[in-house]
């Protein structure tokens, strides 16, 4: 895929827009996070443009993801941290529509809870059945 020119990832990720890159390889680019949960916040994507994980290339999963985990690692090390938070949004609270992992330093007591909206519970064992098939389905019928 060609760089989105209007996508600012891909600008970071071409070098027209300034950041404060922490790590590069071939496939991917990993930057401090212009407005941060805590300092450290990185952000890790892959330097082709792809919106989200399901645009990914098989081929490239596997590198990228060895990257996070190094990230991962990086972050809480450099930043003396007990922990890391490592999440990724596909589409809805995707602010830039340019696949990227948040990964960001944690310690216990930091002020985050869980996640950040609310969790509710399944109404009922059949409900949870019910979602529990519908995903094993399409899960197998992606594999084909």
């Amino acid at each position: 895929m060609a760089a989105e020119s209007a996508c600012k990832f891909c600008q970071i990720a071409a070098r027209q827009v300034g950041s404060y890159v922490v790590f590069e390889d071939s496939i991917s680019l990993a930057f401090l996070d212009k407005r941060p949960l805590f300092i450290g916040h990185t952000l890790l994507i892959p330097k082709q443009h792809y919106e989200t994980l399901a645009d990914l290339p098989r081929e490239v999963i596997g590198p990228f993801f060895l990257n996070v985990q190094l990230l991962a690692q990086a972050v809480e090390q450099a930043l003396e941290a007990e922990g890391s938070f490592v999440a990724l949004n596909n589409r809805v609270s995707q602010s830039v529509a340019h696949l990227h992992v948040h990964i960001v330093p944690r310690r216990a007591k930091d002020g985050l809870r869980g996640f950040f909206w609310p969790r509710i519970a399944h109404p009922d064992e059949e409900q949870m059945k019910k979602a529990q098939a519908a995903i094993e389905r399409a899960a197998a019928e992606l594999r084909t």
